[in-house]
């Protein structure tokens, strides 16, 4: 019998996998996580970056290691205590990175004092008795920008904020909710029958540990979410799921682009009423406390896509780099951008019954929309690494493993050319070298099936 080639992604498997490689890696990973929090604090932003990529690669031999390994799977105990220790330390880091965590606080305070949040800007007469000085000095826009954050989150703030109103304080329940989030995708991963070991991919991905332990970010919420979404969606607890996408919606509006993935209006199943009814139950009830100031509940978020130069389109990178060469107007890429997510969408709402579709349609459905939408902020992509999690595409790991470099921006709404071609050019290259690697080994499978069948 001849013996089949081994593939050097999973020889790499096999060595990633002995016993002392994967420790190895979390060692790594760790004394990484050391020299960025003290790259954090000498202010060295340089040189955390190049750790953050750095600890960018050591995850990378981990998730093979995880995923390509022919042997036995690696302890899950050593996965989930590693990824403890990372944002336990993590959770040390100042406030360098972003000042966002200022806002949560202070947004908390608001409504703790009856205030509702969209009212009013920070510098308003109206607050200043909330004033203090460990907070709202560092708020940041505090003298012209009324809160951006959705009623859900604002839910988040005021909720975390009677723990207390510190950066310490609002940290652990963030950390908190994303534990719940990755409770929830290890029970999508057993559901799938993929390995719970694959929670490797999340838990030890630098982004999520340096972003939401180490920067305090609210997307913490919207990963519990989107991971409770699938969740509910796999047992068949369809409004449940409609409602947990809702919530994470009411974070950051990313979410939204998933929901093709999670809904199928088929005759089947009488349209799948259940899923946008939870959804829309969700929308309507978590924007009533806050409607009294009427069209101001969008809060800051006009301002926030002219300021960040989305509506002139040169905050798009991929448009702003082809105006260079010749004028495109923004209708155009937009209307590019919606086609392609609207044949995504056609192709998501036609998957067949199988809950593993689903996963895979929502991590091309969330792929797309965030390269399209090509955001500014390194902590935007830490919600792609949840489908990623339980339904990897490599290429797309890409983006999440170098948004690190976005710290590198030296303007607002505006991405460096060569942060764009490292970040997206990258993803284009790696992609379409995975597509014709499909490309060709379906080619070869359907070679195979034909001459078996001759025979």
């Amino acid at each position: 019998m001849t013996e089949t080639p081994r593939g050097p992604l999973r020889s790499l498997g096999d060595l990633c996998a002995k016993a002392y490689f994967l420790p190895l890696l979390a060692l790594l990973l760790l004394a990484g996580e050391a020299v960025g929090l003290a790259a954090q604090f000498d202010r060295g932003l340089t040189r955390f970056v190049c750790v953050a990529l750095a600890q960018g690669a050591v995850w990378a031999l981990a998730a093979v290691a995880v995923t390509r390994s022919s042997g036995s799977r690696p302890p899950l105990w050593l996965i989930l205590a590693t990824a403890v220790l990372l944002r336990a330390g993590a959770l040390a880091a100042p406030v360098y990175l972003s000042d966002d965590i200022y806002r949560y606080i202070w947004d908390g305070r608001v409504q703790a004092a009856g205030i509702n949040p969209y009212r009013y800007i920070p510098t308003d007469t109206q607050l200043a008795p909330l004033r203090d000085e460990a907070i709202f000095p560092n708020v940041n826009r505090n003298n012209y920008a009324p809160t951006i954050y959705p009623p859900v989150a604002q839910m988040m703030f005021l909720a975390a904020t009677r723990f207390g109103e510190t950066v310490p304080a609002m940290k652990l329940v963030l950390v908190a909710v994303e534990a719940f989030g990755i409770a929830a995708l290890l029970f999508v991963l057993r559901a799938t029958g993929t390995p719970q070991e694959n929670i490797l991919l999340y838990a030890w991905h630098p982004l999520p540990i340096w972003e939401i332990a180490g920067a305090g970010h609210v997307d913490a919420a919207v990963v519990a979410f989107v991971a409770l979404a699938f969740a509910a969606a796999l047992v068949g607890r369809r409004a449940c799921s409609g409602a947990a996408l809702a919530a994470a919606t009411l974070v950051k509006f990313f979410p939204l682009a998933v929901v093709p993935a999670l809904w199928r209006p088929a005759r089947s199943n009488l349209g799948d009423w259940r899923w946008p009814a939870g959804f829309a139950a969700v929308i309507v009830v978590a924007y009533l406390p806050y409607l009294g100031v009427g069209e101001r509940v969008l809060g800051f978020l006009p301002t926030y896509v002219s300021e960040e130069n989305f509506a002139s389109g040169s905050g798009f990178w991929v448009l702003d780099l082809v105006r260079r060469a010749m004028p495109v107007p923004v209708s155009a890429y937009f209307a590019l951008a919606v086609t392609v997510m609207a044949g995504l969408a056609v192709g998501a709402l036609r998957r067949p019954p199988d809950p593993v579709a689903s996963l895979r349609w929502a991590t091309a459905l969330s792929t797309a929309a965030t390269v399209f939408a090509s955001p500014h902020y390194a902590w935007y992509f830490v919600w792609l690494v949840v489908p990623l999690c339980v339904a990897p595409w490599w290429p797309a790991y890409w983006p999440t493993l170098t948004a690190v470099l976005l710290y590198w921006r030296t303007e607002t709404g505006h991405i460096p050319i060569w942060v764009g071609f490292a970040i997206y050019g990258g993803f284009v290259i790696f992609g379409c070298i995975d597509i014709a690697r499909r490309s060709v080994c379906a080619t070869r499978s359907g070679e195979q099936h034909g001459s078996h069948r001759a025979s």
